[in-house]
């Protein structure tokens, strides 16, 4: 297990990383100045930790009701983490249809895009941290 002050760290990493190359890549693709994407990369940023602790409330609450909390094997995980995508990519498509003042084909285009990002850079991020900062070791036992 990680540490708590570990867990910050990478959250914080992740996170500054993330709305850094969101600003500037964004701004870059979209023809916007940084500012303009480097505060929709903030609001993505508060929406997905606003959206994470809600669904995952909400999703608990349903468990309990309807699995009484069963072992939460493939199926039910991959049913989890597609609804939390489809939550965050209809919440971001207002989110972006809003900022950037734009209709709704182009916002969702922006929104998959988004999307498509961030899946590659949560894998290269935890994959690079893991190699920077390496998880401790379970002490072995005789």
């Amino acid at each position: 297990m990680r540490t708590l002050p570990d867990r910050i760290r990478h959250t914080i990493l992740f996170e500054a990383i993330a709305v850094t190359l969101f600003a500037v890549i964004g701004g870059w693709v979209l023809g916007l100045p940084v500012d303009v994407t480097g505060a929709l990369g903030l609001m993505f940023s508060a929406l997905a930790m606003v959206w994470n602790l809600l669904f995952n409330w909400l999703f608990d609450l349903w468990d309990r009701k309807y699995r009484g909390m069963a072992r939460r094997g493939f199926a039910v995980r991959a049913v989890h983490a597609c609804l939390f995508e489809l939550g965050l990519l209809i919440a971001g498509l207002f989110l972006i249809a809003w900022w950037l003042e734009v209709g709704y084909r182009e916002a969702f285009l922006i929104d998959i895009s988004s999307s498509a990002f961030f899946l590659v850079y949560a894998f290269a991020y935890n994959w690079s941290y893991d190699q920077v900062f390496p998880p401790p070791r379970p002490a072995e036992t005789d």
